[in-house]
């Protein structure tokens, strides 16, 4: 088993407005000695905004400002911008995060060249209902059943104008073009699939609905361990390594004490990301302190970026919904297990 340390919470929520209710899942970018967080701050009535965060390293805080550096502004965020992931490539910046306006969640781009000033590229996930998805997936036929088994989510709602659009959440960039093309995962319950174009403009209605007409091609996997038996997300930009790209990404469990949420990892083929090469069969991490235990949600353990440091990978995460914290593990470690559950499958 993979050894991980926990090193303990980043940063708590304070008393200012914008973070009174909790800070949770930074998306995470290595400039230097310096490690860039830009965090989900919650105030009262789960209203979400982007706060910032400067770590001197990979653990110590050296600047944290008082007030949200990204802010709802468009009506598919109106209740909150949340839950960022951050990538360079070239020389562009691209930061994805969830806009939620109280009824949908969907995938959203803000871009930037100097980590200060974002400009906001508007939805980036499909623009269709879930009932759109439901019929285009059917109609595929070769797909997974739990991928149209969300009606109690989905028609929760008593008003019929309320239409809840298809939640599409936890997208993330590779951090580099592979083949030419932008890349990028998304979720949509309960797998993770992925999207290759070669620019922001091809994502139009026509392009999803064939997509989705196809979508058996397009699932990077879906769940098969016990820990992730729920349903599984992204988690961390992927890492590039020799060996492939390494994913943490989050599963969930459903328990006796309800969903536990544990990081997991996973290696995607360089050239053809669709291809896994290999997974943990056990979680990397899961909640087992006080303050992962218990907070806004319970049991929950959800890793959003990375920063390496020589050959220790330190993964900060979301604990209980309430904190930022970081966990550490040697990346060669990590990636010498993942490479022995390949040959133990393999037998």
């Amino acid at each position: 088993m993979i050894n991980v340390k926990k090193e303990g919470i980043i940063l708590n929520k304070t008393d200012l407005e914008f973070e009174n209710e909790g800070v949770l899942n930074p998306a995470v970018i290595r400039e230097g000695d310096s490690v860039h967080l830009f965090y989900r701050a919650v105030s009262t009535g789960n209203h979400s905004t982007i706060g910032y965060c400067r770590l001197d390293g990979p653990l110590t805080v050296a600047e944290r400002w008082d007030k949200p550096m990204m802010i709802p502004e468009f009506d598919y965020e109106t209740q909150g911008v949340e839950d960022a992931r951050i990538v360079k490539i070239n020389q562009l910046f691209y930061m994805t995060y969830t806009g939620y306006d109280g009824i949908n969640a969907r995938g959203a781009l803000a871009t930037s060249r100097d980590l200060n000033h974002f400009k906001k590229q508007g939805l980036i996930v499909p623009p269709v209902t879930y009932a759109t998805f439901v019929s285009l997936a059917e109609s595929a036929g070769k797909v997974n059943k739990n991928y149209y088994r969300n009606h109690k989510f989905y028609y929760r709602k008593a008003d019929p104008e309320k239409k809840m659009m298809l939640w599409d959440k936890n997208v993330i960039f590779f951090p580099r073009r592979i083949n030419g093309n932008l890349v990028f995962l998304h979720r949509i319950r309960p797998g993770i699939q992925l999207v290759s174009i070669n620019s922001i403009k091809e994502l139009t209605n026509n392009f999803w609905e064939n997509y989705f007409n196809h979508l058996e091609e397009h699932i990077v996997f879906d769940p098969v361990y016990k820990h992730e038996s729920s349903y599984i997300g992204g988690g961390c930009p992927p890492i590039e390594t020799e060996h492939g790209w390494l994913l943490i990404y989050h599963g969930v469990e459903k328990t006796s004490r309800g969903n536990v949420y544990s990081a997991c990892a996973a290696l995607l083929d360089l050239d053809n990301p669709l291809k896994e090469i290999t997974r943990l069969p056990f979680p990397l991490f899961s909640p087992e302190y006080e303050w992962e235990l218990k907070g806004e949600v319970n049991n929950v353990v959800f890793p959003t970026g990375t920063a390496l440091f020589g050959n220790t990978l330190f993964i900060y995460y979301g604990a209980a919904d309430t904190h930022i914290a970081c966990a550490s593990v040697s990346l060669s470690a990590l990636l010498a297990e993942l490479l022995t559950s390949t040959i133990r499958d393999e037998k």
